[in-house]
């Protein structure tokens, strides 16, 4: 592979076609489904599928058409066959459904406002994980332009991940045959620890999320009248949260939450604290003298990506500041997020939560748990040295230093639905997610010059892969 013809000819269809539509892209508010019940009535995600389909439609692999795929009552899927030399097979994966808006873009910005400052592209969706296709394709023309060999080809791109992929299993149980048994998977939907080098996600954590829901009256009363006679029900969620979470430490007490850390983790852990330093901590925009967690950098990495947290992204039952009246209120309903280590199984940890949250509740109260996502986290198997080899020289290549592994503490359900539906397959987990790009919250960004590098990267990688079989 000629490196500085593959970079120029990437660097072209960006700034060409891709970032244009990506830009197009982002006014789309195609949510997903569990963020708009109604995706399919508001119309949404299809005009997502036609924006990537048209695109698709100028810039065809050749040999290979786009098919929107269908299935009843769920989510389009996009899959793309590229035919290619040998027997073997690469799965290239990547989802173009989005996380809700979110408060707290600063002005100038929004979600569905795309706006260029320099090398960044803001808007939801961009770079969690919009970009997707179009750094797939890029990577796979620019091959084509070489007349270099690859084995043949899978390009999936769903509209259910950020629901924690509910309809990927029956597309893949719909594709199976068309797509076989591939021996390397490329997910492009995880981060990066900075913007200098290409980034190998080794493990991704699982998660449980829902609404706990607390009621203690039918209505609400006076605060003065039934103060210290009904209970709160905040004071009596504040005793349910307990259970899981040590108020003081952060560190979530159940040990079925838990699990033991691998030796190759751990040393992945502070080879990255080393490249990274300051920076694992400057990624996040800490207000006034907010100190983060941890005892150093390398503990720091391993509590997003090896340890158990848990997070309040939603609350119910309390009215908005100039409305709060002085009243004792019938319930309080929080929407939680807790974090898994790699190998606790999500639909264990699911039932195990909702029996802590539900038994014995404080003073009688009415006390619920629905679990709404429950998903397993993903531990990459040992990279073959052909992978090894393959992913630094491609960093190399277009970055000018080695890659890194590290673990991500984000989820993606597929990962560990492909772990064991293909346990001989090797893994290139990447993304572009990094510093301060703060996918799901606001302000989230798509650095440029990292998506266009790491699609150079993808095409090497998948070059390689053939070269490495067919010589074998």
């Amino acid at each position: 592979m000629h490196t500085e013809q593959a970079i120029r000819f990437v660097d072209e269809i960006w700034n060409d076609s891709i970032v244009s539509t990506l830009t197009e892209y982002i006014r789309i508010p195609n949510k997903s489904p569990l963020f708009d019940a109604k995706w399919a009535e508001h119309g949404y995600m299809e005009d997502a599928v036609t924006l990537m389909r048209d695109w698709y439609a100028d810039h065809a692999i050749a040999g290979a058409a786009m098919e929107v795929v269908r299935l009843p009552g769920r989510t389009p899927t996009l899959f793309i066959d590229v035919p290619g030399e040998g027997q073997r097979t690469v799965l290239l994966y990547g989802h173009l459904d989005k996380q809700p808006e979110m408060n707290g873009w600063r002005d100038g910005l929004g979600p569905w406002q795309p706006v260029r400052e320099g090398d960044k592209l803001y808007g939801r969706g961009g770079a969690d994980d919009g970009y997707a296709l179009f750094s797939l394709v890029a990577a796979v023309l620019a091959l084509k332009a070489q007349g270099l060999a690859h084995a043949n080809l899978k390009i999936i791109i769903e509209a259910s991940e950020e629901s924690g992929s509910p309809d990927l299993p029956a597309y893949m149980e719909a594709l199976a045959d068309r797509i076989g048994q591939p021996d390397l998977v490329v997910c492009l939907d995880s981060g990066c620890g900075n913007y200098d080098q290409l980034w190998l996600t080794t493990s991704l954590r699982g998660l449980v999320g829902g609404t706990l829901d607390v009621r203690v009256l039918t209505e609400g009363v006076h605060s003065g009248d039934a103060g210290g006679v009904a209970p709160s029900s905040f004071r009596i969620i504040r005793q349910l949260i307990d259970r899981i979470e040590d108020a003081g430490s952060g560190r979530i007490r159940p040990a079925a939450f838990h699990c033991d850390t691998p030796q190759v983790r751990l040393d992945q852990a502070a080879h990255a604290a080393c490249v990274l330093g300051p920076d694992t901590f400057d990624r996040f925009a800490f207000d006034g003298a907010t100190r983060p967690m941890g005892e150093g950098t390398a503990d720091a990495i391993l509590n997003r990506t090896w340890r158990p947290a848990l997070e309040v992204t939603g609350a119910g039952g309390l009215p908005a500041l100039d409305s709060a009246g002085n009243v004792l209120r019938p319930g309080t309903a929080l929407k939680l997020s807790l974090r898994l280590p790699p190998l606790v199984d999500g639909r264990a940890a699911a039932r195990e939560l909702k029996a802590l949250l539900e038994a014995d509740p404080p003073h009688g109260a009415s006390v619920r748990f629905d679990a709404e996502q429950a998903a397993s986290g993903w531990h990459a198997p040992a990279m073959e040295p052909w992978l090894d080899a393959a992913v630094n020289a491609a960093s190399e290549a277009s970055f000018g230093r080695p890659a890194v592994s590290m673990g991500e503490g984000g989820s993606i359900p597929f990962m560990a639905m492909l772990g064991e539906q293909y346990p001989d397959a090797q893994f290139l987990i990447t993304g572009v997610l990094g510093p301060k790009s703060n996918a799901h919250g606001p302000n989230e960004f798509l650095h440029l010059p990292m998506a266009r590098k790491l699609t150079a990267c993808v095409a090497r990688v998948i070059h390689e892969h053939y070269v490495n079989f067919h010589s074998s």
